[in-house]
């Protein structure tokens, strides 16, 4: 008999432990064993050298918080049953599972509009069959369906465990330490007030470092000029390749990476569409753009040199759009430099938004001493919250060096 309580020794969190065997059974599955192979954070170590870290560490992490989460919350009178804790960690360890190559930068340019959530979902789904209904409850859950709505706000809402972790473990992998939050301390603050999530009044100088430190890891490092650019750069690629191979021209690839780039865009996804993603992982991208380096096609070979080499296109960045004149500059020395046509493909102007705290969507509620419950803007304590829920815009512009 295999001992399916295992501990794991996570470098951010110290010792997890598997509580449930299917937990065990779960991360033992392909789907999830995929994600070993899936960038927690893009191309975001060309960047930032540490920033090696995976999908699947993530998962486990978040997995943790959550144990921590419910068990704080029955500490403090919410009865939880044993299904339902099992339910809740089946969910969170699942909520990444549907994630393609190097996470967000390439969602949508092999499933067309398949959010890695959706596709999380259909896999969830599809396990859930493999081991006979036992995730069913994760998924009502993962859905947002489940009667009791504190558990689908610990997966997915403005104060989640899943949000909880990455900003740990990216900050702690970047080595930035403005994103370094006091999960434990956050967590100890949870509670419940009619099935829904709160904190403790007490802790809203706590949530406020979460919002702060969130917003800093967004501009420092995930917004990050170079970072954004060299996200960018990898749907470029694909974009390129998806172009050239419509025309005519036979790029080589993996197997399953080649069969993306020949698929219908229109046609619905199919059990062969699923099959083939759930093998496609960051390899099969770097393999391709290796290969393509070398290239015919000017722009192609270019953009994949930029990543292969790390010799990324010049960036400036601005709070507002830039001129049009001057971008139109850019994009005419670069058809001098490379030919015409290449300056509408080599130079580009991108924007990042980030909105730190959203207090019309899922406000985070404080639970006070009388038992009320308020908006964490609405809090007379409340230092930076009413100053953090304006949208930012950031716009980059990139263009090839040389010019």
């Amino acid at each position: 008999m295999t001992n399916k309580f295992k501990i794991i020794n996570d470098p951010v969190h110290g010792f997890i432990n598997i509580p449930h065997e299917i937990l065990f059974d779960v991360i033992e599955h392909p789907y999830f064993q995929r994600l070993r192979r899936i960038s927690q954070t893009g191309l975001l170590n060309l960047i930032f050298p540490g920033a090696t870290h995976n999908r699947f560490h993530h998962a486990l992490g978040a997995m943790h918080l959550m144990f921590t989460a419910l068990e704080t919350l029955r500490l403090k009178g919410t009865v939880i049953s044993k299904e339902e804790e099992k339910a809740a960690l089946l969910a969170i360890l699942l909520h990444d599972v549907g994630h393609g190559p190097f996470s967000h930068a390439l969602e949508n340019m092999l499933m067309d509009d398949w959010h890695h959530e959706k596709l999380s979902l259909l896999l969830m789904n599809k396990m859930n069959e493999e081991f006979n209904g036992e995730l069913s409850m994760a998924i009502e859950m993962f859905k947002g369906q489940y009667h009791r709505k504190f558990f689908n706000q610990l997966i997915s809402s403005q104060l989640d465990v899943d949000r909880l972790d990455y900003l740990k473990r990216d900050s702690f992998y970047t080595g930035v330490a403005e994103g370094n939050v006091n999960t434990q301390r956050i967590i100890s603050m949870m509670n419940v007030s009619g099935d829904e999530l709160v904190i403790d009044a007490k802790g809203i100088y706590s949530i406020e470092n979460f919002l702060t430190a969130r917003m800093f890891m967004y501009w420092q490092v995930y917004y990050h000029k170079t970072a954004a650019i060299a996200e960018y750069l990898l749907v470029k690629i694909l974009s390129r390749a998806k172009f050239l191979i419509a025309h005519g021209n036979e790029l080589p690839a993996s197997e399953n990476l080649w069969y993306f780039l020949h698929r219908d865009q229109d046609q619905k996804a199919s059990e062969e569409d699923i099959a083939r993603f759930t093998e496609l992982d960051d390899n099969d991208i770097i393999q391709a753009i290796k290969l393509w380096s070398k290239n015919e096609d000017v722009v192609l070979s270019y953009l994949c040199q930029c990543i292969i080499k790390r010799k990324f296109p010049k960036t400036i960045i601005s709070s507002k759009p830039f001129d049009k004149a001057f971008i139109n500059e850019k994009i005419k020395k670069t058809d001098e430099r490379y030919g015409e046509g290449c300056g509408l493909e080599l130079v580009d102007e991108i924007s990042r938004h980030l909105l730190p705290y959203n207090s019309e969507v899922q406000p985070i509620y404080l639970l006070q001493k009388s038992g009320d419950k308020i908006t964490l803007d609405q809090s007379e304590n409340q230092i930076l919250s009413s100053f953090i829920n304006q949208l930012n815009t950031k716009y980059i512009l990139s263009f090839p060096r040389e010019i």
